[in-house]
């Protein structure tokens, strides 16, 4: 049953996409996936349409945003909705980007697969190919938390392909969202000899995880995309010592090469041509991002970079209530 029946209804469309750019990667996930793309009420083939692309926070895929929900629109209600009170126009994909450690951060790695690539020379060209919508110059990506994270790095990485962006308590500032976090990970990990291999297959071997532990898997996971071995079980290791909690430089350094407040100062140029950068956080989320949102926005201030920077009375969950503020805002900076 839908929340509202009064609203015009628009169209979800399942795709099924086998990809060549992850054929090989290192965890062996699939390469053939589907994904869900919204077209408008009254949509027709040939209109041609700027194109959004949902990027979801870690432990989920875009699919999930076309979940029936109790309490809430979910996110294919919400753009009826929002197009039904004016917002432009616009076709919206929600790829299948989940990996086996539980999610993803849509950068190329090593230790995950090529993810970017498979968004921009592979999904996106296969929308628009279906659907005649998107191309240079009407291009938008969103994402929260993990995918506000992919957001900031195409934004930065993929200067051009995107035209519009939106950063919604993106990971960054990593030293106040991961240091204290790594701290309560290692009590998790005691219970198994601090081996991330044990760990692993105890908890995901449990019927039902604590909150506390899952957090424990997201983070160890982040190495496999930030820092790599493949030497080491599904390509994770830890950025500190185990025993001592003292960081290890040359590992921590290349997460930090991944922060997007770090990655600014020599990517942050890519950012001045965008038709829209628009970034918001809740004010005491869960993970401390607003500290590394506050300075991303600083540094844009200080660059004279047009953006928008919102902080809201909230913290980090169950926030998608803000896209009634953003996706308007992305649809008519790239339907303009």
């Amino acid at each position: 049953m839908r929340k509202d029946h009064t609203t015009p209804r628009g169209e979800l469309h399942r795709l099924v996409h086998k990809s060549k750019v992850l054929e090989g990667n290192s965890l062996g996930d699939p390469v053939e996936r589907e994904l869900y793309v919204w077209t408008p009420p009254g949509w027709k083939a040939g209109e041609a349409l700027p194109l959004l692309v949902d990027l979801k926070g870690y432990t989920s895929s875009g699919l999930a945003h076309a979940n029936w929900q109790a309490f809430s629109e979910n996110v294919p209600e919400r753009l009826d909705r929002l197009a039904h009170e004016g917002m432009a126009r616009c076709v919206v994909a929600f790829p299948d980007c989940f990996t086996k450690l539980y999610g993803n951060q849509y950068l190329n790695s090593i230790g995950t697969g090529r993810y970017a690539d498979y968004l921009c020379d592979e999904i996106v060209p296969f929308v628009e190919a279906k659907f005649g919508c998107g191309g240079q110059g009407r291009r938008g990506v969103f994402g929260k938390s993990s995918g506000g994270y992919g957001a900031a790095w195409h934004g930065m990485n993929r200067a051009g392909f995107w035209d519009a962006i939106s950063i919604n308590s993106g990971d960054m500032g990593f030293d106040a969202l991961y240091i204290p976090a790594l701290f309560e990970d290692l009590d998790v990990l005691r219970k198994y000899g601090y081996s991330i291999e044990k760990t692993w297959r105890a908890l995901t071997a449990k019927k039902k995880m604590s909150f506390k532990e899952s957090v424990a898997l997201m983070d160890v996971a982040q190495s496999a995309f930030y820092d790599p071995d493949p030497t080491q079980f599904m390509n994770m290791r830890l950025p500190l010592d185990p025993y001592t909690g003292e960081l290890i430089p040359e590992r921590w350094n290349n997460w930090l090469a991944h922060d997007p407040v770090v990655m600014f100062d020599t990517l942050g140029e890519h950012l001045r041509g965008l038709k829209l950068l628009y970034m918001d956080c809740g004010n005491h989320d869960n993970f401390r991002i607003q500290y590394g949102m506050r300075r991303l926005a600083k540094k844009l201030a200080a660059a004279g970079i047009a953006h928008t920077y919102d902080e809201y009375e909230d913290d980090h969950m169950d926030v998608d209530y803000r896209m009634d503020v953003f996706l308007p805002k992305l649809a008519g900076a790239l339907g303009s």
